[in-house]
């Protein structure tokens, strides 16, 4: 009777905590972001992550993109619980942080050893004013110089290099330039109007950033745009703001030897390469470098992601954050022609077996860059000063202002702006 009643027991016991287990196990992970159902690495991520973590489930709250950062904003206001939160704009990590809104992430990578090196700096746009990372980057776009091989096989002259100074791409440039007009017409290199193709590259030093004030280290890269579009190695400013020649147009056409870009332009490339859209063969390679700035050294901006503090699976949350932010996460965005944050020699290896990638070896060394500085750093009059210096800019580049006189003018309303 003893032996029956211990099994029985036994049996009852099983009973009441399979359900508990079960439940344990049974977690659906709501991640909130924007435009899920136009973007295919969401729904890569979720299929990737649930098989290789059973009983784990991820289920997207789509927002419009738009408006994301003010609905987000009202939601967790409001009490939201949803676990993961993509965050679309820096300042929205620093202004959720301030608020309480999203956890503290120190404790989960310490325990889980995450390498933050692989980052290449981009993880610190996410470090609160407390010193705390709130959230992670799995997205991180930066520049890169793109160069037509056809153009510098014809012309006979060494393709750039991954350790190329600012000095040596100018002359290079004017070495590639042929032909006076036309479809003879060859120019070394392509500025897009974009302020942040002509002078951003000032904040690669690590010190200086387009948000203090001072805008005199911009002066080197406006006399650099300004001698290449006098030798005829650029297009001129004027004529492309009157034309609306788009960068990607300009490139494609094939008479355009460099082109510095943001990595983003690499997923059209790769998608004409492989539709037979691209008529030429083409390479990548860090940008260029000032002598006291090492080589690789760039500018970009991350897309991360935080884990709510009012989530109530948090652990299981990190598990999804800590997917999409590091290798694995990485190896699955890798194939979408995206940047990822995080970036290794494994993840560079998938990344240029993509199809259409090209196939030399200095290419696949740019994917890992030496550090990535933000563009634009966070704070109050960032919005201002971006306005300000991009009127400037057109003031310099249709030289209604000497590069002296546009950047004293910089100086100048600046110090008002933050003064205010």
């Amino acid at each position: 009777m003893r032996r029956i009643m211990a099994v029985l027991l036994a049996a009852v016991m099983l009973a009441c905590l399979a359900p508990a287990a079960l439940a344990e196990e049974d977690v659906t992970i709501t991640v909130v972001a924007w435009d899920i159902a136009t973007t295919p690495y969401y729904q890569m991520y979720k299929e990737a992550f649930e098989a290789a973590n059973p009983g784990l489930k991820v289920e997207y709250i789509d927002l419009a993109a738009q408006d994301y950062s003010q609905k987000v904003g009202t939601m967790l206001a409001g009490g939201d619980k949803s676990d993961v939160l993509f965050i679309k704009e820096l300042s929205d990590a620093t202004n959720w942080s301030a608020q309480g809104y999203i956890a503290p992430l120190d404790d989960y990578i310490a325990a889980d050893g995450l390498d933050m090196g692989a980052f290449a700096g981009m993880a610190d746009c996410y470090v609160d004013l407390e010193g705390n990372q709130v959230a992670l980057p799995y997205r991180a776009d930066y520049w890169v110089l793109f160069y037509n091989k056809d153009l510098f096989d014809a012309a006979g002259v060494d393709y750039p290099t991954n350790d190329m100074t600012w000095d040596q791409y100018a002359e290079l440039a004017k070495q590639m330039t042929s032909g006076t007009e036309g479809v003879d017409k060859v120019y070394g290199s392509h500025y897009h109007t974009w302020r942040s193709d002509v002078v951003n590259w000032a904040v690669c030093d690590g010190v200086n950033t387009l948000a203090d004030g001072e805008y005199g280290d911009l002066a080197y890269f406006y006399n650099l745009a300004l001698d290449l579009e006098d030798a005829g190695a650029v297009m001129a400013y004027p004529d492309l703001k009157a034309s609306g020649l788009h960068y990607r147009g300009a490139f494609a056409a094939g008479n355009v030897a460099m082109l510095p870009m943001g990595y983003w332009e690499m997923g059209n490339l790769v998608s004409d390469t492989n539709s037979g859209d691209m008529s030429f063969n083409y390479g990548f390679v860090a940008v260029p470098h000032k002598e006291d700035v090492p080589a690789g050294s760039t500018f970009g901006s991350p897309t991360g992601a935080s884990i709510n503090t009012a989530s109530e699976n948090k652990d299981a949350a990190w598990k999804f954050l800590s997917y999409i932010a590091g290798e694995e996460g990485a190896k699955t965005l890798a194939p979408t022609g995206n940047r990822p944050a995080f970036i290794n020699d494994a993840v560079a290896e998938v990344m240029a077996l993509v199809d259409g990638f090209p196939t030399d070896e200095a290419s696949k060394a740019a994917l890992i860059p030496t550090a990535v500085y933000l563009e634009w750093p966070i704070g109050e009059k960032v919005t201002e000063l971006k306005t300000m210096t991009d009127e400037e800019h057109t003031l310099i580049m249709t030289r209604e202002l000497t590069v002296e006189e546009g950047i004293a003018e910089m100086n100048e309303r600046a110090a008002e702006i933050l003064a205010d």
